[in-house]
């Protein structure tokens, strides 16, 4: 993945990435942390449009992507990578989240990523190394959440009504 727009032209990236594919090296690129105006430039370069995945900050507390960048990429049908899906833990402590894992039997942290699971064209990558804390992100796969639950958690995380700048770690 290539993390950030830095000072290398990007269709010198892409050769590079082409070069490293053509050797066997790797078999896929992506981006991460690629805004609106970052994606349409790569993907303006020629092979642009050929990476696997842009890896973003994607959670409940962090929708401002669902404008402009997870639309760019689901035109595209390239998924976007969810990276901190819990934000960090700290949405283990959210009322709501708490309200609905009572009532599916689970933890608010598997709530949280069921959601972001069930968006389309997402992938998630939740950080764990305790075994029970990966046992539960396992575990969220099988959570199927309702209209309902959809509804309650747009309430207590709002989508976004416009654009707005990229938020990284």
């Amino acid at each position: 993945l290539l993390h950030w727009r830095g000072p290398v032209p990007f269709q010198e990236t892409l050769n590079a990435f082409n070069f490293l594919i053509s050797e066997g090296k790797i078999r896929h690129f992506g981006i991460s942390n690629f805004d609106l105006n970052d994606m349409e430039d790569w993907c303006n370069c020629k092979g642009g449009r050929a990476f696997a995945t842009n890896q973003i900050l994607y959670n409940l507390s962090r929708r401002g992507v669902e404008w402009d960048v997870i639309p760019f990429c689901r035109n595209l049908g390239v998924p976007v990578m969810a990276y901190s899906p819990l934000e960090q833990g700290r949405l283990g402590g959210d009322l709501i989240l708490s309200q609905i894992a009572a009532r599916h039997d689970v933890t608010p942290l598997q709530i949280a990523l069921a959601w972001v699971l069930s968006q389309k064209n997402v992938i998630a990558i939740p950080k764990s190394v305790n075994r029970e804390h990966i046992d539960q992100n396992i575990a969220a796969l099988n959570i199927t959440l309702d209209p309902e639950d959809h509804a309650q958690l747009d309430i207590a995380f709002p989508p976004p009504t416009g654009p707005s700048a990229l938020e990284i770690l």
